[in-house]
């Protein structure tokens, strides 16, 4: 069985395997073959953190190995986030010999397929050794479907010496193109109105959809918004039609969205949001239609009619079934920002002004830095197709790993992860990975001292004297040293710029810890 599954994977084109090994996994890495490269990660969130960021990074499935029942629990809130990012893996996870399961063995899972659902899109136990290697290449084709996403085998320690026939590779189903008389009838109601709006979120830029979608949004003449923790790159950022970003607040949404007369919402839910309210636009009788591959977030919508299939193949189609969209009225300028000042201590958005000069072309950004994600937007916005990562879930532990990752799938280009000093504390064994792989990644943390994010939120929910929220006394650059990663902390203009400077050429990771003052933007604030 072995043998099979090392050739179908070989057909697959998975022969990265991310992985932590236990002794229910011995009999799958046993004389581990030369043409396969195994990712060592120090704990199993941070192995399915790299499995998703080199996922996305390559477009490609990516196979993850865990270590039994505890690696499974381990690895769960990626796993979750990787569920929330439509991200495809095949993930696989080591299970005690058949023989011992009825007496609830030492390493044992209980119901092993039922562990991690429901945030896989597939999961299976095989009843039999020998179908094994069947259910993995279920599981690829699974996980490949749109809207993407993990796919979870358990696998007994003594399947892997039991006798099994090849079993050939199969593709998964290809994209599956929008009805079009659905994308007719929606051309119809955009071509009549007068004000249209264009909502985007991370769909466009996971299908290689991205240019196809500036295209639409040029042909209609309207202003582009992203949508609400869009987990990608949602559109450019410096293209004359970009808006800004939406909040994840029902009120703001609505009153941003207020003035237009249809809503056309393309590769997000309509719509994400994270504190409670009214969103008056679904009363108002304005048209929303949406264009998604995800049938979960059409059918969840409160309003609107959906398009299923996919963007790659629909945004094209729709564009061509419009007019030239000059008669619209153009949108308004974005006022130009005055650059942040420097400032002892520094502020968030002056490190992050100085983080976008320091970055070369064509770098990647990794973000897990929720609480200054307002200076983010403001002071670094972003311009290039498969240029920014972040998650979807809202679970801290997955920046770091994430950035190993793409930076894993990404030769050639440097990768910058900017990470909150607690989004940090969730996983830096990552950072060995980093270093063992020879990664040209820096790591960009941003110290405040505390849970920014709860800081603002309690000034939104107006509670006081939250316990839990301060945190004191950590030395960010000892524990890169500890793992074999240099590291500067920088306290002044004049350190930064060095420490970045130095980050970016590195041939190595690098960690630069940036002392900023705790105060952080209220997250809901309108745009």
């Amino acid at each position: 069985m072995r043998e099979a599954t090392l050739a179908l994977l070989r057909d697959l084109g998975m022969t990265t395997v991310f992985g932590n090994p236990g002794s229910t996994e011995l009999g799958f890495l046993d004389r581990w073959p030369a043409d396969f490269r195994y990712v060592l990660g120090l704990q199993e969130a941070g192995v399915v953190g790299m499995a998703d960021g080199h996922a996305r990074a390559t477009g490609r499935c990516a196979f993850v190995n865990l270590h039994s029942a505890a690696g499974v629990g381990h690895a769960l809130g990626n796993l979750f986030t990787a569920f929330r990012n439509a991200v495809p893996l095949v993930v696989t996870a080591g299970q005690q010999s058949r023989s011992l399961l009825p007496n609830l063995p030492f390493l044992g899972a209980t119901d092993a397929a039922q562990f991690p659902r429901p945030y896989v899109k597939f999961s299976i136990e095989p009843a039999r050794a020998e179908d094994v290697p069947a259910a993995i290449a279920k599981a690829y084709r699974i996980a490949m479907q749109r809207p993407r996403g993990p796919a979870f085998v358990s696998i007994p320690a003594d399947d892997w010496s039991a006798p099994c026939r090849p079993v050939p590779a199969r593709g998964w189903f290809p994209d599956v193109a929008p009805d079009p008389a659905a994308l007719a009838e929606a051309a119809r109601a955009i071509a009549a109105a007068r004000r249209p709006v264009l909502v985007a979120g991370p769909e466009a830029d996971a299908e290689g959809a991205g240019p196809a979608l500036e295209r639409l949004a040029e042909r209609i003449g309207a202003p582009v918004w992203t949508s609400p923790f869009s987990c990608r790159l949602s559109f450019p950022e410096d293209h004359p039609l970009f808006a800004g970003h939406l909040h994840a607040a029902p009120q703001q949404v609505s009153d941003t969205l207020a003035g237009h007369d249809l809503v056309l919402v393309v590769g997000a839910p309509v719509f994400t949001f994270h504190v409670p309210g009214e969103c008056a636009l679904f009363r108002s009788g304005v048209p929303i239609i949406q264009l998604t591959t995800d049938a979960e977030a059409a059918a969840g919508a409160p309003a609107g009619a959906a398009i299923l299939g996919s963007l790659r193949l629909g945004l094209p189609a729709l564009a061509a079934l419009l007019p030239e969209g000059g008669a619209r009225p153009a949108p308004r300028p974005r006022p130009e920002r005055a650059p942040p000042e420097a400032s002892s201590p520094l502020t968030a958005p002056y490190a992050l002004h100085r983080l976008r000069a320091a970055m070369p072309p064509g770098a990647i950004l990794v973000e897990e830095a929720p609480s200054h994600r307002p200076a983010m937007h403001a002071q670094l916005p972003i311009r290039d197709w498969g240029g920014f990562h972040t998650m979807a879930s809202g679970g801290l532990g997955y920046g770091l790993p994430a950035a190993v990752g793409v930076a894993l799938g990404s030769p050639g280009r440097r990768v910058v992860c900017l990470i909150g000093d607690g989004s940090f504390m969730y996983s830096p064994q990552a950072l060995w990975t980093a270093v063992r792989e020879r990664l040209p990644l820096a790591v960009v943390v941003l110290n405040n001292a505390g849970y920014g994010a709860m800081r603002s939120f309690s000034r939104v929910l107006q509670v006081r004297d939250v316990p839990g929220i301060d945190l004191p006394g950590l030395d960010f650059v000892a524990m890169a040293r500890g793992m074999g990663c240099p590291g500067h902390a920088v306290a002044t203009p004049g350190a930064l710029e060095a420490a970045l400077a130095a980050a970016m050429a590195s041939d190595g990771p690098m960690l630069v810890e940036v002392a900023v003052d705790g105060a952080v933007a209220t997250l809901y604030e309108r745009p």
